[in-house]
């Protein structure tokens, strides 16, 4: 997956379809996530026998999609949000939606964050606390080293 979205059909071909090779290179994914996509109802590229042909609004969608995982929402949450656009509640319930799930995924984030901050800070106690008690054992008759210091590891 991009780090970046591709862009949306800024090109005079912007209207003609893309097969599912042309949509999987531009956005850099696999075949097969673009058919789970389509399965899951997230995306619907025209069918002309076995071929897949994706149209704008295809590559919308799958732009959405794919940021939509790239903040870490589940493929729940994306569909229900990209398909409130086509709903009565339209862009502004889209919208208003959205920020309410971004403070919910921003709140868990944060939360993370403070986990992993007390995680290390007591990773740095007991750390401490196991060299000074190694430093004050005597030395072992085998010769074996003692371990490195983390700065040395890092």
């Amino acid at each position: 997956m991009q780090l970046s979205d591709p862009p949306l059909d800024s090109s005079a071909d912007g209207d003609r379809p893309w097969t599912i090779a042309e949509v999987a290179d531009a956005f850099g994914v696999t075949h097969r996530t673009l058919r789970y996509y389509e399965a899951e109802g997230l995306l619907a590229p025209q069918r002309r026998g076995t071929q897949r042909l994706f149209h704008a609004r295809d590559r919308v969608r799958l732009t959405l999609v794919l940021r939509g995982r790239r903040l870490g929402f589940d493929l729940t949450e994306i569909a229900r949000i990209v398909d409130m656009y086509d709903q009565p509640v339209g862009e502004r319930g889209q919208l208003g939606h959205l920020l309410e799930q971004i403070g919910s995924r921003r709140a868990q984030l944060e939360q993370r964050r403070h986990d992993i901050e007390v995680t290390l800070r007591e990773l740095d106690d007991v750390e401490s606390r196991c060299r000074r008690a190694l430093a004050e054992l005597p030395p072992t008759i085998s010769g074996h080293l003692d371990p490195p210091s983390r700065a040395a590891t890092t």
